[in-house]
């Protein structure tokens, strides 16, 4: 899967602990397809996409959705909650009662990019949203105690070096204080409850004992249809440059220059 999410939850408390509780336990069709359908309003919505855990149901592709709704916690997965400001999210998406707690986490590893965001009572307490190229997007709300160490420059990003064996020489700082997706796999296991990549600890939940049903969506706007298939595409297209064989030549000046990018 890589590091890529687009979760959005709902709970009645703790997310970590009443997701425990959904481990091993089916979700519930009736209460899930309620779901569906409250928060997506005219949109075409069909049950029919296999059931699939929730680490790899994570990152769902374009025209699909996976949910879950148990008691206490409803768990929605679908690329649209990766908007580059969490604050912006319709509030139709946040609506689901008084007195929950909603948390957005999506990250993307291509972009290293990273989003969370907390509201409390349909009220944001928390939103986060960088990548190092757009530096820091949305910065709002008391930070949480997992990212304290990030800001204070606890995880700083080494600059690559020739021996580090690798393919290519980057000797400019790096952008940010941290890396979004250190960052983003800690929020991910504080907010949520597992992570996406890297060593498990002993209390994280089982994202592969969660299971979620499977949907497929019609959005209502044909034309913002078409342009979030053009934005899939685009990515796949960028993933695709990114893995070509990369060729260098030393440069008249010493520095290693990318041939392989050369018209």
């Amino acid at each position: 899967m890589g590091a890529k999410t687009a979760l959005l939850v709902h709970a009645d408390g703790a997310v970590p602990e009443l997701l425990r509780r959904a481990e091993g336990v089916a979700p519930d069709r009736e209460r899930t397809d309620a779901l569906m359908a409250r928060l997506y309003p005219g949109w075409t919505v069909t049950p029919g996409n296999e059931p699939r855990e929730l680490y790899d149901a994570a990152y769902p592709g374009h025209g699909e959705a996976f949910a879950g709704s148990w008691p206490g916690v409803e768990v929605l997965c679908d690329q649209r909650f990766m908007v580059d400001r969490p604050s912006e999210l319709p509030a139709g998406l946040l609506a689901t009662g008084p007195g929950r707690r909603t948390v957005l986490h999506a990250m993307h590893s291509v972009v290293d990019w990273l989003a969370f965001a907390v509201w409390e009572d349909g009220r944001l307490v928390r939103s986060l949203s960088l990548s190092p190229d757009s530096g820091v997007i949305e910065d709002l709300g008391e930070r949480l105690p997992f990212e304290l160490p990030y800001w204070a420059g606890g995880h700083p990003v080494k600059p690559l070096s020739r021996a580090d064996d690798v393919d290519e020489v980057d000797e400019k700082p790096y952008p940010l204080p941290f890396h979004p997706l250190s960052l983003g796999e800690d929020a991910l296991r504080a907010l949520v409850g597992f992570v996406a990549e890297g060593a498990t600890a002993p209390d994280d939940l089982d994202p592969e004992a969660i299971a979620l049903l499977g949907y497929r969506l019609g959005d209502p706007d044909a034309a913002r249809q078409a342009a979030a298939e053009a934005e899939a595409a685009a990515v796949r297209a960028a993933v695709a440059r990114m893995s070509r064989p990369r060729s260098y030549r030393m440069g008249p000046d010493g520095k290693l220059v990318r041939t392989d990018l050369l018209p």
